[in-house]
């Protein structure tokens, strides 16, 4: 089995847990304390993760705490419907998501994204590993 990291398209669906929503748990934002770190409860610094609310498939943090990586090269999304999209096959900045401690409320979003150089290092940025399970095995 293959640990890496997500596409930007499996991260978005993980975090989502079936949502259509601005975030896991609904549009009111009033929740998020309940499951980010964020600007407004940050206390300035990354947490562990674990210690808010899960979303309803049991993924912590997937709001705020840090951007996490995707795999997927930075670009514009394609046009039409797709399933399991990725990325472009090349380029020189990768996906991040999800938002970071010190982001404000409409970065923590489940559909937001940014972008940087996959050399960048900052106290905002980590990732999360996907597992590619071969069910012929």
């Amino acid at each position: 089995d293959l640990v890496r990291l997500p596409t930007e398209a499996e991260w978005e669906y993980a975090c989502r847990a079936g949502s259509t929503t601005e975030w896991f748990f609904g549009d009111d934002p009033s929740k998020l304390g309940d499951y980010a770190w964020y600007k407004d409860n940050d206390d300035k610094k990354a947490h562990p993760v674990g210690l808010k609310k899960p979303n309803p498939w049991g993924l912590y943090d997937m709001h705020g705490n840090v951007w996490e990586w995707c795999q997927d090269w930075y670009g514009d999304y394609p046009s039409g419907s797709v399933t399991d999209p990725t990325g472009p096959a090349s380029g020189s900045r990768r996906v991040l998501r999800g938002g970071s401690f010190n982001n404000q409320t409409s970065l923590v979003r489940s559909a937001n994204r940014t972008n940087n150089r996959p050399v960048t290092r900052f106290n905002t940025n980590g990732f999360r590993v996907a597992r590619t399970y071969h069910l012929s095995r």
